[in-house]
């Protein structure tokens, strides 16, 4: 098995070399990386990784700004995941950090690292122990936060 690890430059923080780092943790793994300059990239980052490098799953991180510029480009860069998703059968794990989703650089640091690796731990689960996400399906669970906590 191969994972593709797709990021931006636009990022205020390299949250692949946190994805990659967990990843590399829990799995001895071949791990390709592509990096393209904006979140409306990462479709076709994630395509070319599926289709040229062969790669099982996609890990698709990126740092939105918080103008709602950045909100529609983020958006758009949503569906193109999801279309790509679509077009290739495979899965992409979304991970977004907005930037105002924390009101300090440090928070907003430690939420790009959290939500990284926690990713990159569901992405462990799904091709290694998938029946373990089955057990945690409706548990409420958050990537970067506090769970909501099932009903």
């Amino acid at each position: 098995m191969k994972i593709g690890v797709a990021d931006t430059t636009f990022a205020r923080y390299d949250m692949a070399s946190e994805a990659i780092q967990e990843l590399e943790r829990n799995l001895s793994i071949e791990i390709e990386r592509y990096s393209v300059p904006g979140i409306k990239d990462l479709p076709v980052a994630c395509k070319k990784l599926i289709e040229e490098k062969n790669v099982d799953i996609v890990l698709a991180l990126g740092m939105p700004g918080d103008e709602e510029i950045d909100k529609r480009c983020a958006d758009q860069a949503s569906k193109g995941i999801i279309e790509t998703q679509l077009m290739t059968n495979t899965h992409i794990i979304e991970v977004f950090v907005h930037e105002d989703e924390a009101s300090t650089k440090e928070e907003l640091k430690n939420l790009a690292i959290k939500r990284s690796r926690s990713h990159a731990k569901n992405v462990v689960k799904l091709l290694t122990k998938p029946e373990q996400l089955q057990k945690e399906a409706g548990t409420g669970k958050r990537e970067g936060g506090p769970d909501a906590r099932p009903l």
